[in-house]
């Protein structure tokens, strides 16, 4: 009997919402080589609702952080992906539009990388905050180095451009943690909500999977049983299928990260990959 072939997944090659095939090429002009320098300008393409506010940046707009698709948002303004915009300019998003122009410009320059969902210790002492960065593969060392492109040149740390151990927990790494009993739920969740726990984590758990199958969604989609998971609705089955998560993300296991999103109600939803 021939065993089945599982696809390894090719993180230098774009994602359904990674692409850029429809970006304008003067908007991809002079994009550097170094991952380091690609993501740099990120920081200066996105801002923060709250900020956008502050600047009187029309209402509007605030629906930008709607947008999925990494080629809409750069299409919003067809300034070079290389060069700063001016904080009105810039497109109204979260986190994740930061980590997703940071991948989708990665992966046009042929490097392996991919964006993770997950929660930063470094904002707020003893919490972790609903996070994205954006991960790269390291030519010599073959390693994944943590990158968090929205702050790059802030004093929040000294080394954004390659975060630490503990630094930042992917979903399924805070998952085990939580399991482990080494974090307390209740300090991790999303900064100024009521929405903190272990429907956080279970709910960022199964967005970094969907991540690491190249589908990066925005921070407030749910499918599947999501919604019962948030208000730990859905029982132990669910926290055990987690816990295989966890494992198959920590062995850093392709094939096992694709099996498992193939189930029903893990995968995203095709009406909502656009």
């Amino acid at each position: 009997m021939l065993t089945p072939v599982v696809e390894v997944i090719d993180y230098k090659a774009a994602g359904p919402l990674t692409s850029l095939a429809n970006v304008p090429p003067a908007a991809l002009s002079r994009i550097a080589d170094d991952p380091v320098a690609i993501c740099w300008p990120v920081h200066g393409m996105v801002i923060q609702p709250g900020e956008a506010e502050t600047l009187g940046v029309a209402v509007a707009r605030f629906d930008e952080n709607q947008i999925r698709p990494a080629d809409v948002l750069l299409g919003l303004d067809p300034t070079p992906s290389s060069e700063m915009r001016e904080p009105p300019r810039r497109v109204v998003g979260t986190c994740r539009h930061f980590a997703v122009l940071a991948c989708a410009l990665l992966r046009h320059q042929g490097i392996a990388s991919r964006v993770r969902c997950g929660f930063a210790t470094y904002f707020q002492p003893g919490q972790g905050l609903d996070h994205w960065i954006v991960e790269y593969r390291e030519d010599t060392s073959k390693r994944w180095v943590r990158l968090d492109p929205e702050i790059l040149g802030q004093d929040v740390l000294d080394h954004l451009e390659d975060l630490g151990p503990g630094e930042f927990l992917t979903g399924g790494e805070a998952w085990r943690a939580f399991r482990q009993g080494k974090i307390e739920p209740a300090t991790f969740g999303v900064y100024g909500s009521e929405n903190w726990g272990p429907g956080e984590i279970r709910g960022n758990a199964v967005k970094d999977l969907a991540a690491l199958n190249k589908v990066e969604m925005l921070p407030w989609d749910t499918w599947g049983r999501m919604e019962d998971a948030y208000k730990g609705e859905t029982g132990p089955d669910y926290d055990e299928l987690l816990d295989t998560l966890a494992a198959a993300w920590a062995a850093d296991d392709p094939a096992a990260i694709t099996a498992l999103y193939a189930r029903n109600y893990m995968t995203v939803p095709p009406e909502l990959i656009r």
